[in-house]
C-alpha cells in the first residue's frame, strides 16, 4: 500500500490507511527526530520514538526500522499492534526493539516513547554498568522529571546489559518496572542508550532533555575529579 499525502490538507488521503488521521502525531515525532539530531542524540539512523494511539487494544506509531531521524518522512512510521506486528500488511518494517516501546506503554500515563543514543548515555552505561545504574541527587534539573519538586531527592537510572535477544531484554525491562517502588522515568542499556517516556511528547522529550542534562553532568563530574588526582 503507497503512501499519498495530500499537499493542501497535509494529511493522508486514504481513510483506510493505518496512518490515517496520526497526521499531528507524525510530525511531532518528525520534529523531535529533527531536534535530537541536531543535538547529537540520534546519529545513523539510530534511536526510536513511538506514541501511543489507541488504548484497548493497545496500539503505536513507531518509527521505521533504519530511516534518519533528522530526515524522517511523513511514511518512515508503522502503526503496531500490542504484539509489536503491524496493524495492516505492506507497512514499512517496525523497529526492531519496538517490543521495548510497548514495555513502556503499558506502564501508567505513558503516552511516549524516546529511545536516544548520546554519547554520554553510550559511556556512562558502561563505566556505571558494574553498579547496575547511576544516581543522581542535588541537581535543580531533577525537578524537570514528572513528579519531582525539590532537589533534596535522590533519581536512580537502572542499567540493564545489551542484547540482540530483545523479547529477554523486554522482560527484564517489564519485571523491573513492575518491581520500582517509585515511579520510573527511564533507564539505560549498556553500551547502547537511553529510554524514557513521558505523559505525552512534550514530557517525554522534557525527559530526555533532562536526562541527557544530568548524564553530562556525570560524566564532567568524573573527569574533573580525574584532573585533581
Amino acid at each position: 500500500m503507497s503512501v499519498v499525502r495530500n499537499e493542501t490538507t497535509d494529511s493522508f488521503v486514504a481513510d483506510d490507511h493505518p496512518l490515517a488521521g496520526l497526521d499531528e502525531q507524525i510530525d511531532s515525532l518528525r520534529e523531535v527526530g529533527r531536534i535530537f539530531w541536531r543535538r547529537g542524540w540520534s546519529l545513523g539512523t539510530s534511536s526510536n520514538y513511538s506514541i501511543v494511539v489507541q488504548r484497548d487494544p493497545l496500539q503505536l506509531l513507531v518509527t521505521a526500522s533504519g530511516k534518519d531521524k533528522g530526515r524522517l518522512g511523513c511514511s518512515d512510521f508503522v502503526r503496531i499492534n500490542d504484539h509489536g506486528d503491524a496493524v495492516q500488511p505492506n507497512q514499512p518494517k517496525s523497529s526492531a526493539e519496538s517490543l521495548l516501546h510497548l514495555v513502556a506503554a503499558q506502564q501508567p500515563n505513558v503516552g511516549c516513547i524516546l529511545h536516544t543514543h548520546s554519547v554520554w548515555s553510550t559511556e556512562l552505561s558502561e563505566l556505571y554498568f558494574v553498579d547496575g545504574g547511576i544516581r543522581f541527587e542535588g541537581y535543580e534539573m531533577l525537578k524537570g522529571l514528572a513528579g519531582i519538586t525539590t532537589h533534596e531527592t535522590s533519581f536512580w537510572l537502572e542499567i540493564f546489559d545489551n542484547t540482540q535477544d530483545i523479547p529477554s531484554l523486554a522482560e527484564q525491562v517489564r519485571r523491573r518496572l513492575s518491581d520500582h517502588e517509585q515511579t520510573c522515568h527511564g533507564y539505560l542499556i549498556r553500551c547502547h542508550g537511553l529510554y524514557t517516556w513521558g505523559r505525552d511528547i512534550d514530557e517525554a522529550r522534557r525527559h530526555v532533555e533532562v536526562l541527557e542534562f544530568l548524564l553530562e553532568c556525570a560524566a564532567r563530574r568524573r573527569m574533573l575529579n580525574s584532573g585533581r588526582s
